[in-house]
Formats: structure tokens, C-alpha cells, sequence
């Protein structure tokens, strides 16, 4: 058939469920050598993952790269959706996938950071470098895991950071020196712990990115985990979180310091984290937290999302909103989009600190809208640019903007009208890459 013959879709599959995508696991999508290789969550939540090519234009896959237990667990909610899958690939082009995990199962045995859950953290790997057809398995990280977040340094190394558990539970790394294939013991780096002037416990989302040379950044929020019955109006377990917060790992010293370089001990508590790391208080507004990145000149800047309690086991809508160090002192709070009170989340990208460029998803009027918005005011203010994506009767989950992008390809997109046959597409500056009707496949591999 011709390619004048040939009907093309804006979407490369539609096999994803659930919620497919996230900010916090990531990358999940990463471009090298001329192909972006990208992963979701699809059926069973197993881990998909496909390539496309931007010399020939070829779409191939997805393949499906292992085997989660989230999605074969008895009772409990259709998806559990905290097992979607991170990327990486190694220095010799072999690509790593961390999935599976909701802080691991009770029968896994005792969970020495936390508490369990349900699935168990894994780590596939391809059998090949730089080809997706073929995955194994490999035993050598906890299955005491969820939210993975994968690094590779300019030397090769890969850490590999988690929330070591369910809520009540230490956020903790693991270092490889050897391409992944073996990993170090899990180092806590937030801690979790009773409270007791509330019927609570102390705990954490986290965001870790690359920083300057052999430094990582890490932002996070603050989780307060009510015990049942407990908290406002006695909601209990809630995904009550406020706050926002940064600090600094040196991988090579291994010392961890907060935004003026001063020393932090490690597991950070909630008190050390409120007198040295604080990058902004919320107050009565909840947050979810989001992506951080440094500017031209060093400094950090923090995508947050906060939006007001109105008394929903989530609180609210909440709100894409920046976050900045100038230097001297924290700034900043305002949202992207002035008066939108829905549900938005978006990523970023800076260059001077005051050329912001957010890549922004929300609802207007039923429909899910992606765009460009542009802060020249420091992120005082934004002005939205250009609309890459719109669908009808729809919501988007995205993933972060995807590493070492090409123009064409900057991030992850899943439409959401229903927990099943979802599509996901990969949205550049302008739009999505289409792929040929013919050649789209639900899977290339049974699910089990």
C-alpha cells in the first residue's frame, strides 16, 4: 500500500489502562541515536514499551517488556496504577525497565524501611542493546518498592530512587557501578516516622532529576498519613500533602546539602526538612508534587501543583504553580494558568530565569487540552503559546518531558475516556507523530 493510500491515526497505541502515565515515575520516555524509545502501562499493568524512528519515520512495537503481579492480585480495585514503568538505557545501550510495585506484598517478608502493599518492584532488562522484542528479568533490587525514578550519571553509574514501601515508609536509593546488573543496599534519604502530637505519620513524595555535573536535585512535598478515623472530618487515610521542599545529593562525595550548601544528615526527618530544605509553605492548600529543573545560572526551579481542600478523599482540583531560588530567597507560587481552577499538571523546561516554558495538561469545558505557556517575567506570570493536542470529552494523564528530546517528540500523552483501550501519543512541538492504521498492533506479545 502507498503512504498516499495509507490512513494514518495521531496515536502509536492503543492498549494502555488504567492510569498509564505519570510524572513521578520516570523517565519514561528517553530519545537516543535518532529513536525515542517510550514505555506505558497497558494491559494487566504490564509494561509496554516502542520505538520510533525520525530518519525513516517507523513506529515498531509496543512489545511487552515484563510481568507485573499489580495486575493479577485478588480483590482490590480494578488498577492499582503505581507500577508504571521507568526507563533507562545503559552505556551499552541495553534498556532498563523498573515496574510492578505498590510497596511490595506481606508474603515478600518484612519490609525493614516500612510497611507492604501489594505487587513487588521489578527490573527487566533487554536482551539485546537498543532492540525491544526481547526482556528478561533481573532479581537484584527489593521488591519493597514503588514510584521508581532512574539516573545515569556522566560516568555510567545508575541510582535508582523509591519510596522503600507503602505510605509509611523511607524513601530510599540504590547505586550500580556495573551497567545495572547489581546494586547496592538501599540508603534511606526521607524518612518516615510516628508523630505524636497527631495520629499520624511522617511521610513523603519525592522528585529526583539530574543536577549540575555530578549533583542530583531532589523536590518533594510533604505527606501527612492520618491513621483511619483520624485527620480532618475524619477522613483518615488521605492523600492530605502540603509544603514544598529541595535539597542537593553529590554522588561522588556523597553529601547532601540543601539550596545555600548546607549539610543535611541523612534520613532527612520532617524537622530537619522544615528548618533547612523548606522552599515554600502551602498552608491550607494540598499539594501534588511535580518535576524540578535548574536554570542557566544554577539555580532551581520547582513545578508544583496545589489546590484548595473542598472535602474529597483528594482534597481538590490542584493547580500547576512555580517555584524559584533567586539566589538569596525562594519565590514564586503563582499558577501557570491565572484563573483556572480545574486539575492541571505540566512540566518545564528553563534556560535564563526568565525564559520558562511549561508543557501544560487541562480540561476546559470537558475537554483535555495540551499546550505551550511562556514566563519572560521571572514566573511571575505565564501566556499561553500553542495547543499541541485537544480531544473531546477527554482528560490527559503525561508523562515528564521526555530526556535528551527531539523537537518532534517532548512528551507522553494518554487519553483518558475509559479504563481500557486508551491511546497514547507521542506529542512533539507541534503535535503528535502519526503512525499508519494499518501498522498499529494492541500488543505484539499475549498477555498473560
Amino acid at each position: 500500500m502507498s503512504d498516499s493510500a495509507k490512513r494514518y491515526v495521531d496515536y502509536f497505541a492503543n492498549n494502555a489502562v488504567g492510569n498509564p502515565l505519570a510524572i513521578v515515575q520516570h523517565p519514561a520516555a528517553i530519545h537516543e541515536n535518532g529513536i525515542t524509545y517510550v514505555s506505558y502501562q497497558g494491559p494487566k499493568e504490564d509494561p509496554f514499551v516502542a520505538t520510533y524512528n525520525h530518519s525513516t519515520q517507523e513506529w515498531h512495537g509496543p512489545f511487552k517488556a515484563g510481568t507485573s503481579e499489580l495486575g493479577r492480585r485478588e480483590g482490590g480495585k480494578k488498577f492499582d496504577n503505581h507500577g508504571k514503568p521507568t526507563m533507562l538505557i545503559d552505556n551499552e545501550g541495553y534498556i532498563h525497565i523498573f515496574y510492578g510495585g505498590h510497596g511490595g506484598h506481606s508474603s515478600d517478608g518484612k519490609n525493614p524501611l516500612g510497611n507492604t502493599h501489594f505487587g513487588a518492584n521489578k527490573h527487566a532488562v533487554s536482551k539485546r542493546p537498543y532492540d525491544i522484542t526481547e526482556w528478561e528479568d533481573l532479581d537484584n533490587i527489593t521488591p519493597f518498592g514503588t514510584y521508581n525514578q532512574a539516573v545515569k550519571m556522566d560516568n555510567g553509574d545508575i541510582y535508582l530512587f523509591y519510596r522503600h514501601g507503602a505510605h509509611r515508609s523511607d524513601w530510599v536509593y540504590q547505586k550500580s557501578v556495573d551497567n545495572g546488573r547489581t546494586f547496592s543496599a538501599p540508603v534511606s534519604f526521607l524518612k518516615h516516622k510516628r508523630r505524636t502530637d497527631i495520629k499520624a505519620v511522617d511521610s513523603w513524595y519525592a522528585w529526583v532529576g539530574k543536577g549540575e555535573g555530578d549533583n542530583l536535585i531532589i523536590s518533594y512535598d510533604y505527606h501527612v498519613c492520618w491513621d483511619g478515623g483520624a485527620g480532618i472530618n475524619g477522613r483518615g487515610h488521605t492523600t492530605e500533602r502540603h509544603d514544598v521542599y529541595f535539597m542537593n545529593f553529590n554522588t561522588q562525595t556523597n553529601e547532601w546539602t540543601n539550596v545555600k550548601g548546607e549539610a543535611l544528615t541523612l534520613p532527612v526527618t520532617k524537622e530537619e526538612a522544615d528548618e533547612k530544605t523548606l522552599a515554600m509553605k502551602t498552608g491550607d492548600l494540598w499539594t501534588f508534587n511535580g518535576t524540578s529543573r535548574l536554570d542557566s545560572l544554577g539555580n532551581p526551579h520547582i513545578a508544583i501543583n496545589a489546590g484548595v481542600d473542598k472535602g474529597a478523599k483528594t482534597g481538590g482540583p490542584k493547580q500547576t504553580r512555580h517555584v524559584w531560588w533567586d539566589g538569596a530567597q525562594w519565590r514564586g507560587g503563582s499558577k501557570i494558568i491565572n484563573s483556572y481552577e480545574g486539575i492541571s499538571r505540566g512540566d518545564f523546561r528553563v534556560s535564563k530565569p526568565d525564559d520558562i516554558r511549561y508543557l501544560v495538561a487541562y480540561q476546559e469545558e470537558g475537554d483535555a487540552i495540551l499546550s505551550w505557556w511562556h514566563s519572560n517575567e521571572d514566573g511571575n506570570s505565564f501566556s499561553e503559546e500553542t495547543t499541541v493536542l485537544k480531544k473531546d470529552n477527554a482528560s490527559f494523564a503525561i508523562s515528564t518531558l521526555i530526556e535528551n528530546p527531539h523537537p518532534d517528540a517532548q512528551m507522553l500523552v494518554a487519553e483518558k475516556t475509559s479504563d481500557e483501550g486508551i491511546k497514547i501519543y507521542l506529542v512533539g512541538e507541534h503535535g503528535p507523530i502519526p503512525r499508519a492504521l494499518n501498522d498499529l498492533t494492541s500488543a505484539r506479545q499475549p498477555v498473560m
